[in-house]
């Protein structure tokens, strides 16, 4: 039977030949995710199980991210929960402060996710992984318990859509633009429960950084998981930080996809999705004077090096708007350090921003970034609903690093080619 990549993987993970869409399946896991959020959730349920163990302690990995370092007594207790229960368990990939960094950037900077894997995690973004060609997708607590103590997983065979990508992109333009037109295109709902397939030549012209950002936003389109063809930028990736090996599922030539969708990458221009729904896009022929109060660059979607650097580049030698909150967040410790080498920090510094270390944090509405009503802001992460960064009467423009820094200076949503050029 042919099978798409996601389709493959799950066969081999559940010890079948073949698997065929809309199928139940327990499959074997190669990695169960947690964070300082969802895992105390997790952790009670796993207690009901009367495990005394978990299924294998370098398999589970807690990160203490969304609310650390902590800001109140509640967000101190549950990672002091998540502390414990890893020291209990003798869990190898325990991160806390210091060492930590926001989760879907952390995992495959620290090789702990390869091509032909299986991941669950809690948290909605972990499809992010889909990007080094695994099959990663978020799940409830309790199926985090479950996979704790057993390593397995069930799922429903999902069917697919073929994204097939020509062309290379323009300047300035990235992975979130070409995530944010596709979202425009299908809508939040357009992919629900089905993989979201990357493939063809324009891969080519994709990093690392912005394959990451694509797959960890499928969900944004209510997909199961997003996956890339893996090729020769995925196995440099893979090798660079220390990956296990890889295992190469590609599509069977006549494995069937619901829909392909043709994306021509070098059409894309730069993208902002309007409040209060990531479909809601608009590109610059579309966008009036819309005046900001806040820009966040940073979170799981848009806080790597490569990230930071586009937004430096348009920022160095200019100053930030008056009235407006700069926010840059690196993703990890490392990419903190990257950028400090690289004399980012100072350039973010100069400009009027206040650089934090890694953290979720305003993202979800958590801290280093709450919005007041009647607030818009800027920023580079994934989700814009109502009330998502603070008061139920703010607003949030999704967009990229660039169209975020080029807004900062200017105070308004700007393209960065008005104030960069193409």
């Amino acid at each position: 039977m042919a099978m798409t990549m996601t389709q493959k993987i799950l066969a081999a993970h559940s010890g079948k030949e073949s698997v065929s869409t809309g199928e139940l399946i327990l499959a074997d896991l190669d990695l169960v995710l947690g964070n300082d959020i969802t895992s105390p959730v997790a952790i009670k349920e796993f207690a009901k199980l009367g495990k005394d163990s978990v299924f294998d302690k370098n398999k589970i990995t807690m990160v203490m991210d969304h609310f650390a370092p902590n800001k109140d007594i509640k967000a101190a207790e549950q990672c002091k929960m998540c502390r414990d229960f890893c020291a209990e368990k003798d869990i190898t990939h325990f991160y806390d402060v210091g060492e930590m960094g926001i989760e879907h950037a952390l995992l495959p900077e620290k090789g702990l996710v390869t091509a032909g894997n299986v991941v669950i995690g809690a948290d909605s973004h972990t499809c992010t992984y889909g990007a080094l060609g695994a099959f990663s997708t978020g799940v409830g607590s309790t199926d985090m318990a479950c996979g704790m103590a057993t390593g397995k997983a069930w799922f429903k065979v999902p069917s697919a859509i073929k994204f097939k990508l020509t062309g290379s992109l323009r300047r300035y333009v990235s992975g979130k633009d070409v995530i944010l037109h596709i979202i425009g295109k299908i809508g939040v709902d357009g992919a629900l429960y089905r993989s979201m397939e990357f493939t063809g030549e324009g891969l080519s012209s994709l990093s690392m950084a912005d394959r990451l950002c694509i797959a960890n936003m499928a969900i944004e389109a209510g997909a199961k998981n997003g996956i890339f063809e893996v090729d020769d930028i995925t196995l440099d990736y893979i090798r660079e930080h220390g990956g296990a090996e890889p295992v190469i599922y590609s599509a069977d030539p006549d494995a069937e996809y619901d829909e392909v969708i043709n994306i021509d990458l070098s059409q894309i221009e730069p993208t902002v999705a309007f409040p209060h729904l990531p479909e809601n896009t608009r590109t610059f022929d579309n966008i009036g004077e819309v005046k900001i109060d806040q820009v966040v660059i940073g979170s799981c979607t848009n806080g790597r090096l490569e990230d930071l650097i586009a937004a430096a580049e348009i920022m160095k030698g200019h100053k930030a708007a008056k009235n407006v909150r700069v926010i840059i967040i690196p993703a990890t410790q490392q990419i903190y350090l990257d950028a400090m080498e690289m004399g980012l920090l100072r350039t973010f510094i100069e400009c009027g921003a206040v650089v934090s270390t890694p953290t979720c944090g305003p993202c979800l509405g958590g801290y280093m970034g709450i919005l007041a009503a009647g607030e818009r802001a800027v920023t580079t992460t994934n989700r814009n609903f109502v009330g998502r960064m603070g008061h139920p009467d703010s607003e949030v423009y999704l967009a990229s690093p660039a169209t975020a820094a080029a807004s900062a200076l200017t105070g308004r949503i700007t393209s960065p080619w008005e104030v960069i050029g193409k």
